[in-house]
């Protein structure tokens, strides 16, 4: 297998294309658009109804990822769903051009919508990579989709900056959906049909959920992948809710206006590219492993610096301490939980592994959404998801795996 071809091209391309959703709608211009403009409370109402947004539609994700992607499977109609959570996400980020101020209740209907439709279809999407590339390199085609995703959120805020500036806030939507869906072409194009033989669909779904139970207790029973899931649970929480809370965190304490929150962004993601570009061929070669326990060390002191910075110019630094982090530790988690995959498991291993992460952006914005509201202060609650880094890394350590994927050195 080549592992430069039209398929792991298409397939990266797609993270370009969905990090315009990332970048603009979960974490620069719009959390800080609804918070401010449609909430208009600055007591911590809109964190609170912004970190509800999040959660329940993750929550969601969650709960059907598994059941998903065992139907995904078995019926053959992987790319279908990923085309139809593709094309929800689209539809409701152009809606988003309808809200006003006072329209909470709709934004918040809207935006769990989009972030189902985002969310959802990752669980397929991850589920190519043992398809496009061999396991030697995994690590590095995982790394590449990343770095590439980034480069997607650079360009589409590059698209928003002058949008922003002129006050076309509804235009912005409509240009990231357009982004999304252009960009996002080539995988229904290039990417595989299942080898699988589709059945109806009531029988793939019942299908899907029993295997996908007996994937649930496959797992449970290997001690190795129980406790990568749960550090992974705890960890992915924290970086879930930094990413949706960065900008508003910036902005509301801060005081960065929106100019400035774009600029911080591309700077974050700028750094996560060279950071998943330069860890890519350690995650092969030293063990996925030991640059996860890496990044989330640097990760935990982000968090807690984060909490005591009152200027601007500090805050510039961390975020690009933070971008380095977040390339490397993405990437490197994904290939450690490909190395526990049994053949033919793919989509319903992933289900569950999205399972976890979906579940793990529950909590953590509920939590920051609550202590923002309760103290009338984002600090206590920026401080309180380093928390979650710290148990990660201290369950990381205990994990059997995630050795390197290739001999050699580095």
């Amino acid at each position: 297998m080549k592992v430069a071809d039209r398929r792991v091209v298409s397939w990266c391309l797609f993270d370009f294309a969905n990090s315009s959703y990332s970048a603009v709608i979960a974490a620069v211009i719009f959390p800080v658009y609804y918070v401010s403009v449609i909430v208009g409370d600055k007591t911590g109402t809109g964190d609170l109804w912004w970190g509800r947004a999040i959660s329940f539609s993750m929550a969601f994700v969650a709960l059907t990822s598994p059941f998903l992607g065992g139907i995904a499977d078995y019926s053959g109609r992987r790319k279908q769903l990923l085309f139809f959570y593709t094309l929800l996400a689209v539809s409701c980020v152009s809606a988003l051009s309808v809200l006003r101020h006072g329209m909470v209740i709709e934004g918040f209907l809207l935006v769990m919508a989009a972030n189902i439709g985002m969310e959802g279809g990752l669980v397929f999407y991850n589920s190519f990579l043992p398809e496009i590339a061999d396991q030697e390199f995994q690590g590095r085609v995982s790394a590449w989709g990343y770095a590439v995703g980034y480069g997607g959120s650079i360009a589409s805020l590059l698209l928003a900056l002058p949008l922003v500036k002129a006050g076309r806030y509804q235009t912005t939507w409509f240009m990231v959906s357009a982004f999304f869906l252009l960009f996002s072409l080539p995988a229904f194009l290039f990417l595989g049909q299942s080898n699988r033989k589709g059945l109806p669909l009531f029988k793939s779904a019942a299908r899907g959920a029993r295997y996908s139970w007996e994937t649930l207790r496959h797992i449970w029973g290997r001690p190795e992948v129980r406790t990568f899931l749960l550090a992974f649970l705890l960890y992915d929480d924290g970086i879930n809710t930094v990413i949706v809370f960065s900008s508003i965190f910036a902005a509301t304490t801060l005081g960065f206006a929106a100019k400035e929150l774009i600029g911080l962004y591309m700077v974050v993601q700028v750094t996560a590219l060279a950071g998943a570009f330069v860890m890519a061929r350690p995650v092969d070669y030293w063990g996925p492993k030991k640059v996860v326990m890496l990044s989330l060390l640097l990760w935990s002191v982000v968090a807690i610096a984060g909490c005591l910075i009152y200027r601007k110019a500090y805050f510039w630094a961390l975020a690009s301490c933070a971008g380095l982090g977040l390339g490397t530790v993405q990437a490197a988690s994904r290939a450690f939980f490909a190395q526990f995959i049994p053949p033919g498991k793919e989509s319903e291993y992933f289900g569950v592994y999205s399972l976890v992460g979906k579940s793990s952006a529950v909590a953590g914005p509920l939590l920051f959404g609550y202590i923002s509201s309760r103290f009338g202060s984002q600090r206590p609650a920026i401080l309180a998801i380093s928390v979650f880094f710290i148990a990660g890394l201290l369950l990381i350590r205990r994990v059997a795996g995630g050795g390197p994927n290739v001999s050699g050195r580095a």
